[in-house]
């Protein structure tokens, strides 16, 4: 069934949509927004797989922290400047400075067995989930 929706013509007259960016200024000087860290997160027979897209970024520029089943994946985007010889800059959209991408992951990881590259761009996690510690039975006083 489609959904239906209600039309009133005395409130949408269609005016706001005729005028709507008219009165936007011709320059906007904000400050670009931080670079997002895109994923996909995989289960694997014994774990994770994340791969995780960071153009830009310089290997030491990254941190990966592992706290039972939260991993934090942590960036620094640095901008190199470069001048040209009578050139100037009209407008800078590139984003610098830090970045972060914290998520869950429904089971404990072994940190210690967990596996991190960066290749092209691309961070690949291989996270190993906790052995499960056998159930301890309670003796009844």
């Amino acid at each position: 069934m489609q959904n239906l929706t209600s039309y009133d013509p005395r409130t949408e007259t269609g005016l706001d949509e005729l005028f709507r960016g008219f009165f936007k200024p011709v320059r906007i000087d904000s400050a670009p927004h931080p670079v997002t860290i895109k994923m996909d997160v995989t289960e694997t027979e014994n774990g994770y797989l994340v791969q995780a897209e960071m153009p830009g970024v310089k290997k030491e520029d990254i941190d990966v922290a592992i706290e039972g089943n939260l991993v934090t994946i942590t960036a620094e985007v640095k901008r190199e400047s470069e001048t040209k010889n009578g050139g100037r800059v009209f407008r800078g959209e590139r984003f610098f400075g830090n970045t972060y991408r914290t998520f869950t992951l429904p089971a404990e990881l072994d940190e210690s067995a967990c596996q991190a590259a960066y290749d092209n761009g691309v961070l690949e996690l291989k996270l190993v989930r906790k052995a499960a510690a056998p159930g301890k039975r309670l003796a009844i006083q």
